[in-house]
């Protein structure tokens, strides 16, 4: 089963926790941006998943990042982003949008992330912001790319 959706607006990365104090005791909290980023995500998977199951075993994950184009850049500018001649290599990092969704995932489309074992994601310019997510239960072993396996071990 192959599970699709899109978070709308420009991706975000998981925000660092901040060690707050409450009562005399110290703990760690995540930042309120974040968490309501990740509330989006869940409910964002959750429709796709129509009251399916959640994927079960190893999953194969590919996210497409589309971030906005920067405003401030002249209109030639903008449309050659938007053609793939620029690409976005300012925040956020892909790794921590990678975090975020995933977080926002768990207990909706799987049972936890530890059981994504395959991933590939793309980070480009686009006119609607947005992050597209295709996720899928791995029945088949996964293929080694010609680069690993020429690496000795």
């Amino acid at each position: 089963m192959k599970v699709a959706f899109t978070i709308p607006g420009q991706p975000q990365g998981k925000g660092r926790a901040k060690i707050v104090r409450i009562g005399g005791f110290s703990r760690m909290a995540t930042p309120a941006k974040t968490v309501a980023y990740e509330g989006l995500i869940a409910h964002a998977a959750q429709a796709a998943m129509a009251g399916r199951p959640m994927l079960d075993g190893p999953v194969s994950v590919f996210l497409v990042l589309d971030c906005q184009v920067p405003a401030s850049w002249s209109g030639k500018k903008q449309r050659e982003a938007l053609a793939g001649e620029h690409m976005p290599t300012t925040k956020p990092d892909i790794d921590n949008v990678c975090k975020a969704v995933f977080d926002g995932c768990n207990g909706v489309l799987w049972r936890d992330d530890v059981q994504v074992v395959d991933v590939r994601v793309r980070k480009r310019y686009a006119a609607t912001p947005c992050v597209r997510v295709e996720a899928w239960a791995l029945r088949e072993p996964v293929e080694q790319p010609e680069l690993l396996e020429a690496v000795p071990a």
